[in-house]
């Protein structure tokens, strides 16, 4: 272990993994965050804790498991050229699963004030119901989250550090990202298509097509600044028909 603490290698790969697992998992974030968002308040802050702790796990169980991992991406048949594997059908079933989710949310933002009241559609989250679809997203995102793990570190304690890190860092940033989605409606939006574009991009990469996540978080912040931007002239607007000098 006092190798390992003395060697800058493994610091550099620590540092390197940290960031990365902290940029693989905004999405995760962003769904956790969602998906809390239709719990009474009461229980959103413990939702989001056991969905990040769920993920912490899940990775951790998986990087003990990097042998399996690895065989994952084996072919296990072919088809018309296409050489499936069981992370192929998981990207799949997840992107799928994330892209309808999404895409719901969507419609019942669109409609769905005029189908049910909000006290309505917040008692008809069940809390474990939530935790159930936190926990499916979380085992697709964490196994490209070891992937990625895998092929830079080559210690598996460099690993599991990296993953606790991040999955920390992303419990601190879930609470104001909740918060701003929660006081800026029009922002949930975006996050949600954000989400349909991640998950053609899981589905994407299922069929071995694959979406570079650069061009996905290019597109996202340039969405955030364009919607920041709405934010102000807004907040400039509510500020002129008050009367308050800006």
């Amino acid at each position: 272990m006092l190798e390992l603490l003395n060697d800058p290698a493994v610091w550099a790969s620590f540092f390197t993994l940290t960031i990365l697992e902290i940029v693989l998992g905004v999405d995760n974030v962003i769904f956790i965050s969602i998906a809390a968002a239709k719990l009474p308040e009461a229980q959103r802050a413990r939702a989001r804790t056991l969905g990040l702790a769920g993920a912490l796990v899940l990775r951790v169980a998986l990087l003990f498991s990097i042998a399996w991992i690895v065989g994952l991406s084996k072919p296990i048949a072919d088809l018309w050229g296409w050489e499936m594997s069981w992370r192929d059908l998981i990207l799949i079933a997840g992107g799928l699963f994330l892209i309808y989710k999404a895409a719901t949310e969507i419609f019942d933002e669109v409609e769905g004030d005029d189908l049910h009241t909000a006290e309505e559609r917040v008692v008809k989250a069940v809390f474990l119901n939530v935790i159930l679809q936190i926990m499916i997203l979380d085992l697709v995102f964490s196994i490209d989250s070891v992937i990625t793990a895998v092929g830079i570190a080559d210690h598996i304690e460099v690993m599991i550090a990296a993953v606790v890190v991040a999955i920390a860092v992303m419990m601190i940033a879930a609470v104001p990202i909740s918060d701003f989605v929660a006081k800026h409606p029009s922002t949930k939006m975006l996050a949600l298509a954000f989400l349909v574009m991640v998950g053609m991009a899981l589905v994407a990469d299922g069929f071995h097509y694959h979406v570079e996540r650069g061009f996905i978080y290019a597109a996202m912040v340039f969405g955030g600044a364009v919607e920041g931007l709405n934010l102000l002239r807004q907040r400039k607007r509510r500020r002129d028909a008050d009367g308050i000098p800006t």
